[in-house]
């Protein structure tokens, strides 16, 4: 990892400016932000880890662990929750051992909750990657979690 974010790094332009740019430049890389690339950053810029990790946390753009490799997102706002969106979140933790906000252990899926996608004559949805499922049940959600593992 360490080479790989050497030579992202070498090519792009070095001042104390260039710190946003540096860090999506990495996140775009690896989709996170490796502890070890905060170093290499803070060093190539001649600023300490804790500045850059200070950038960094005051942007939400910027992640600090690693994504799952598919998105799952359930809406939680109030037509998706009043027509079941709870037991959908319920259904995804359970089924793949994961909590809202989390990945799983082999990196396949990460997990959010969203307050709305907008699609409430669907309800309850959900979203993995950019699909849109809609009109949701247990099973219905069981059978989407399969069919991307």
């Amino acid at each position: 990892m360490q080479e790989r974010v050497r030579q992202l790094l070498a090519s792009q332009k070095v001042d104390t400016g260039a710190v946003i740019p540096l860090l999506q430049k990495v996140q775009e890389t690896f989709g996170y932000l490796p502890q070890e690339a905060i170093g290499q950053v803070a060093r190539l810029l001649k600023m300490s880890e804790s500045e850059i990790f200070g950038v960094a946390t005051f942007y939400a753009q910027f992640r600090f662990t690693r994504p799952g490799d598919h998105t799952i997102k359930v809406c939680l706002g109030t037509a998706c929750h009043v027509r079941g969106g709870s037991q959908i979140m319920e259904t995804i933790e359970r089924e793949l051992d994961v909590k809202a906000g989390g990945t799983t252990k082999d990196f396949k899926f990460g997990l959010e909750r969203v307050a709305c996608f907008g699609s409430c004559a669907l309800a309850p949805v959900l979203v993995v990657d950019d699909k849109v499922y809609g009109r949701l049940s247990s099973g219905k959600t069981k059978e989407i979690i399969a069919q991307h593992q």
